[in-house]
């Protein structure tokens, strides 16, 4: 009699039923819940920026040179997330370390300029008080500057681990650098649409 015997197809053990690792789903549901959350963010900002009965506006705090400058750092920083992950996939130890840390900095170097932006907008009379304009732009703005900060905070251990053992962060264990490359690339994205439409449309109009 012969007997017939069906072997499963090989999830892993931390796969789910649709062969995604459930860590990688989970950070792909969460970043789908902030979405909503930047997006209420935004419309919010969109329905109240124009609602100030006193000043200043946007057209007189705004600074596109300087917040130009940011956001092609926090970009880059971006380039740099990939590069980190791919040296971390060869098994590159030395360039996974030196590409985490250089992600780190540039996103510690967008902090200091949102640091500095707003320091500059409070000295010329716009705080969270001021107007409804100021409460939404530093409410929105605040949230992603704590968003990059947990970044920042993520990378740095991830750095710190990898001198853990001689073999740093070893290519099996890449999922810990893209997971924390996905958090990153979404807050990038975020920046791109705050720019566009705080920064960029708010200062035209």
């Amino acid at each position: 009699m012969a007997t017939h015997s069906t072997t499963a197809p090989h999830t892993g053990p931390l796969a789910t039923t649709t062969g995604v690792d459930h860590r990688k789903l989970l950070m792909w549901t969460f970043l789908a819940s902030e979405c909503l959350f930047f997006g209420s963010l935004i419309a919010t900002f969109l329905l109240f920026k124009d609602a100030s009965v006193s000043g200043p506006t946007p057209q007189e705090v705004l600074n596109i040179p300087v917040t130009s400058t940011s956001t092609f750092v926090l970009l880059t920083s971006s380039l740099s997330m990939v590069l980190a992950l791919a040296a971390i996939q060869r098994g590159d130890i030395v360039s996974g370390r030196v590409w985490i840390l250089a992600t780190a900095v540039l996103g510690a170097t967008f902090l200091g300029f949102q640091v500095f932006e707003f320091k500059e907008f409070i000295d010329e009379g716009l705080k969270p008080s001021t107007n409804v304009f100021g409460a939404s732009f530093f409410t929105l703005t605040g949230f992603h500057g704590a968003h990059v900060a947990v970044g920042v905070i993520w990378l740095m251990s991830l750095f710190i681990f990898s001198f853990k053992s001689k073999d740093g962060i070893p290519a099996s264990k890449s999922l810990d650098v893209e997971l924390c490359g996905l958090y990153w690339h979404f807050v990038d994205i975020v920046w791109v649409v705050i720019f566009t439409v705080v920064y960029l449309i708010s200062s035209l109009e």
